[in-house]
């Protein structure tokens, strides 16, 4: 049996999570080696705490042997995304508008591969981030990383 991918990971826990009331913000998948890993981010709008963590993490464990998506050993940790956040899904990038966020893209767009700016919100399929008081486009599909700088 081969190890369910990342999106087929998320289409079977986020309605779960989501059902416990929380945001499945992302999800980090490394198998292989021996012992894997499968990392849970949540989120709230209350913040998260570690009985959250937990609640998540025994639902998602208890899904988890039930469909056995990933035939190898792995440990499953839950977390919140942290003050560094990931911006995932297109919705992130309209809710932390007015934020500083550094992106990292995976080809070069304009000759660069990384910015740093404050990011406006979405446009369609693409990211707006003014930098030293330049609109920025970057294509969402272009984008390998982006996140939030801590304040």
């Amino acid at each position: 049996m081969v190890a369910a991918s990342r999106d087929a990971l998320l289409k079977l826990l986020e309605p779960e999570v989501l059902a416990l009331g929380y945001e499945l913000t992302d999800i980090e998948v490394r198998l292989g080696n021996g012992r894997g890993l499968l990392r849970l981010y949540i989120d709230s709008p209350n913040g998260i705490g570690l009985q959250d963590c937990e609640k998540v993490s025994r639902q998602a464990s208890a899904i988890l042997d039930v469909e056995d998506p990933i035939p190898d050993d792995y440990n499953l940790e839950v977390s919140s995304p942290g003050m560094n956040r990931k911006l995932v899904k297109p919705a992130h990038f309209e809710q932390f508008a007015g934020r500083i966020v550094k992106v990292k893209l995976h080809r070069l767009v304009n000759g660069r591969r990384n910015v740093k700016g404050v990011l406006i919100g979405l446009d369609g399929d693409e990211i707006l981030v003014r930098e030293d008081e330049e609109d920025i486009r970057l294509p969402l599909a272009d984008v390998d990383v982006a996140r939030v700088v801590p304040e």
